[in-house]
């Protein structure tokens, strides 16, 4: 009974919307009138407007003709009142300004309307499917029918529903407002229609076995694709219906030997028929619900196969491919036009490419493509055919679409993703042996494999994919040129690295060299052929410049395939120098910035091996082994790439340069003077003063280096790395200098000689450097930096002094266990006060404020020794003599001050005194 009365509701609310879907055709009918009698010119004539006096009446009187000189003779003189209209004067008249189009503002939907004419044909259609399963469900719990007779009727009811739905369609509701496209009645009775011949066929075949697994299969595919073709009647509702329900068809019909070439064959059809409707209609939404379906089956396929069958899937996968590329959407938003200019910023540009329609469609194809070509390629499980064919003819083609379409940045970067991720883990988690083909099935290439191969070919069509969009489309559309720009040449350097790093020879791999020489090769030619449209040769070309990036990065990828050691070392600089010396004849911007690149690779390898060469094949021999061409050869290459670009505009490539070339002359000159210290081996063999004390000098030497090229060429690099190395050099100071390497903790034998000992090299020079230093920088660095170096120098001189004299008391040896001689305290208070009068000295005669409050400083701490050790540890005659010298040099200090001061007073007192009146 209450099945009955739904029936019956439904009814009377599908009469209450037809009588509601007449009344806003009425009012839409009424609603065209007025907007047709508003868009009317108006007949209403304008009164001639009189011209100024200025204008002489005779002179238009004569242009006219003589029935209208009656007419224009009014103008100049004052207006009578006529009974009659004037007639139209002939005189020439300025062209109107075309009116302005009418600006059509879409009307907002009230709630009536949502509620009346929407939502009751959803929740109608809905009923009316649910309606019909409930009236199955009825008379299975009834037992008034038998099965067949239920199905019958399920079918009849469902054939009654598309009729209806038809019927509505050509007579009831013609011309419906677009606003309710998607909301249509007939669409929803064949939307019902539809779910209810699905769901009769399904328990027929499920339930009761009436229908075959063949036959079961093509009546659901029929009807599924039914509801597709008739969705061009009904709206882009339907067709997501139809598509849904071919796509769960497969999974409703089982088999106990699935037929995987004939699913996928359905399962494309079924893509082309939606992707079909779509073109016809334009539709965007089902393309990608399509696009996702297909996802869905290649992933299930995959991940449940005992053995894998790649061809089918990926033949699919292709046929999406194909058909965005040539059917829907294919060329239909190739003339769009950019509304406003392009952003600044390299990210906002990319936004905005990914942001080109349709966006929806390319964004769907490309990520079920990614995924389903990775999902195909890494499944753990063993395959007839080797992935990797399949994975390089779907991802290669996902980048041909990238590069042929107007809105490829979706297609191009993840497939650029994809080639990366799927050559990356396949290495990672070494893959290949899943497959069973052998060396038998592959003959030649059986050396070479089909990761490898697969990898190479993937990255050559990505260079090819690149380079022809450049060719044809690199002046039109710069955005995506630079896009196309980075991919041909980051993704066949990148997998050919990890194949070479993980299949290939290192030292000596053909293969690999001469793949990364074509590659390089083929980018800079197309490089060379970008330039040829500049019109200013020194003018900024993204796509031209990360043309030359590329090329250098796989010509550096072949060296290194190609040889090995010093060889690879010197020839990646000379590389870089080569494209110094094209900017000759080529101002292009981006040629400096390869020396650098090719620095930063000899930096890396440099940190990989010190050596270079390697442990085993590095000389003993000082100075002339290995450490000086592979260290110094790069050095030299920078300083005359420097010079080359002396003149060069851009500053920033100049100034790296120039400190590159001092960073690599100071760390060949370390590493030279590591290797000699250390017995001609470079090991973790602890520091020795002596070799720290060089590495200061170096340091120091650097800063003074990089302060004279600031002072020649003012940059903020030079100026702060000539501060960072003087701070660097004062932080070694005083944490080796005089902490762990100083002799008195470590106990490092100083030798015999009193003056030419190890206390030489590791204090007095480095106070002589940086004394030199900061006289150097006055007045060209800040106080405060000058006020350190000052201030180091003192300190390195100070402790030089002291542990001089303790090397005179004590020998060789000075280690902090032997303790203190008498005669070595009071020698300290002796040396230190004639430090401090020196001092006070020198800086008197210089008018050196600075030395004098170092004097001050080293005669406070001689006053603190005599007071509070030298009168504990000395006895005798020495304590005496202590307090009796520092008595005399302070009263000594005290006159000197006070005569200073007198010759001072005297200079300004005859000044002052010529301005004081007689008495």
């Amino acid at each position: 009974m209450l099945e009955l009365i739904l029936i019956a509701l439904l009814f009377a609310l599908l009469f209450w919307q037809r009588q509601l879907s007449h009344r806003l055709k009425t009012l839409e009918k009424e609603v065209k009138a007025l907007k047709k009698s508003l868009a009317a010119p108006l007949s209403i004539a304008v009164p001639a407007v009189p011209e100024p006096v200025a204008q002489k009446p005779i002179e238009t009187a004569k242009a006219l003709p003589s029935s209208d000189i009656k007419t224009a003779a009014p103008q100049t003189m004052e207006p009578k009142p006529q009974k009659t209209p004037a007639p139209a004067i002939s005189t020439p008249k300025p062209a109107a300004k075309p009116a302005p189009k009418p600006v059509s503002h879409k009307p907002g939907e009230s709630f009536e309307s949502r509620l009346g004419a929407r939502w009751t044909v959803w929740v109608g259609g809905l009923a009316l499917a649910l309606g019909g399963v409930f009236l199955v469900r009825y008379s299975i719990e009834s037992g008034l029918l038998g099965p067949g007779t239920r199905l019958v009727l399920a079918a009849l009811f469902g054939l009654l529903l598309a009729g209806a739905g038809e019927g509505l369609r050509r007579r009831a509701l013609p011309n419906l407002p677009a606003i309710y496209t998607n909301a249509m009645v007939p669409g929803m009775l064949t939307a019902a229609a539809s779910v209810t011949l699905l769901a009769t066929l399904y328990t027929a075949h499920a339930s009761y076995g009436f229908i075959g697994t063949t036959p079961a299969f093509v009546l659901l595919a029929l009807v599924s694709l039914s509801t597709i073709t008739l969705s061009l009647l009904h709206g882009q509702a339907l067709a997501g219906l139809g598509l849904i329900g071919s796509l769960i068809t497969p999974a409703l019909v089982t088999s106990d030997a699935p037929n995987i070439g004939a699913l996928f064959g359905f399962l494309s059809l079924v893509w082309l028929a939606s992707n079909g409707a779509a073109r016809i209609r334009r539709w965007l939404l089902v393309p990608a619900l399509a696009n996702f379906g297909m996802l869905a089956w290649v992933v299930a396929y995959a991940v449940n196969a005992n053995v894998l069958d790649s061809v089918p899937p990926g033949l699919s996968l292709l046929v999406m491919l194909t058909g965005t590329a040539f059917l829907w959407p294919g060329r239909a938003f190739e003339d769009t036009v950019e509304a406003a200019p392009a952003p600044a910023g390299a990210l906002r540009r990319l936004f905005r490419l990914l942001g080109r329609r349709p966006r929806g469609i390319m964004m769907s194809v490309s990520l079920a493509v990614m995924f389903g070509a990775l999902t195909l390629l890494l499944v753990d499980t063993p395959a007839f055919t080797h992935p990797v064919l399949i994975f390089v003819a779907v991802t290669g083609l996902l980048a041909g679409l990238g590069a042929g379409r107007r809105a490829g940045a979706w297609p191009a970067l993840l497939a650029s993703t994809a080639a990366i991720w799927g050559v990356g883990l396949t290495a990672l988690f070494d893959l290949s042996d899943l497959s069973p083909t052998t060396a038998e099935t592959q003959g030649m290439l059986a050396a070479i494999g089909p990761d490898v191969l697969g990898a190479l070919v993937l990255g050559a069509i990505f260079t090819a994919c690149g380079l022809l969009f450049l060719r044809r489309k690199g002046q039109s559309d710069p955005d995506m040129a630079a896009v196309w720009a980075v991919l041909a040449s980051a993704v066949p350097v990148t997998l050919a690295s990890i194949t070479f790093l993980n299949y290939g020879t290192l030292g000596r791999d053909w293969l690999h060299g001469l793949y990364a020489l074509a590659i390089g090769a083929a980018l800079r030619f197309v490089a060379f052929h970008l330039a040829k449209t500049d019109e200013d040769p020194a003018a900024p070309n993204l796509a031209r410049d990360l043309l030359l990036i590329g090329s250098f990065a796989a010509f550096t990828l072949s060296l290194h395939a190609l040889t090995h050691g010093l060889a690879t070392t010197i020839g990646v600089s000379l590389l870089g120098f080569a494209y110094v010396v094209l900017t000759r004849s080529r101002p292009w911007r981006g040629l400096p910035w390869m020396m650098v690149a090719a620095t930063l690779v000899v930096f890396f390898r440099i940190g990989w091996d010190p050596t270079i060469v390697g442990p085993d094949r590095l000389g003993t021999t000082p100075l002339f082994n290995a450490l000086l061409p592979g260290y110094g050869i790069p050095a030299i290459l920078l300083i005359a790439s420097a010079w080359l670009l002396r003149r060069w505009p851009g500053r920033r490539v100049l100034n790296a340069l120039q400190g590159l070339a001092a960073l690599m002359g100071f760390l060949t000159l370390a590493i030279l003077v590591r290797h000699a210290m250390s017995g001609g081996v470079l090991d973790d063999r602890a520091l020795t003063l002596g070799e720290q004390s060089i590495y200061t000098l170096l340091t120091v030497g650097l800063s003074g280096v990089l302060m004279t090229l600031d002072l020649k060429s003012p940059s903020t690099v030079f100026r702060d790395g000539s501060i960072l190395a003087g701070v660097i050099a004062t932080i070694n100071v005083l944490v080796l200098h005089l902490g762990s390497l100083n002799p008195y903790f470590s106990g490092e034998l100083i030798g015999n000689w009193p003056i030419v000992n190890l206390l030489l090299p590791g204090y007095l020079l480095p106070a002589f450097a940086y004394a030199g230093l900061s006289l150097y920088a006055r007045n060209k660095r800040p106080g405060p930096y000058m006020v350190l170096l000052a201030l180091t120098a003192a300190l390195l001189g100070f402790a030089w002094a002291t542990l001089s004299v303790r090397g005179v008391w004590q020998g060789t040896n000075i280690a902090d266990w032997k303790g203190f001689l008498e005669g070595e305290t009071y020698t300290y208070s002796v040396v230190w006060l004639a430090i401090g009068v020196g001092l006070l000295t020198l800086g008197s005669r210089r008018d050196a404020r600075l030395l004098r409050l170092a004097s001050a400083g080293l005669v406070l701490v001689s006053v603190l020794k005599v007071f509070l050790i030298d009168m504990a540890n000395l006895e005798g005659i020495l304590r005496a003599l202590s307090f009796i010298g520092l008595g005399g040099v302070l009263i000594g200090i005290g006159l000197f001050y006070q005569r200073v001061l007198a010759q001072k007073t005297a200079v300004t007192t005859p000044a002052d005194s010529k301005d004081m009146p007689d008495a």
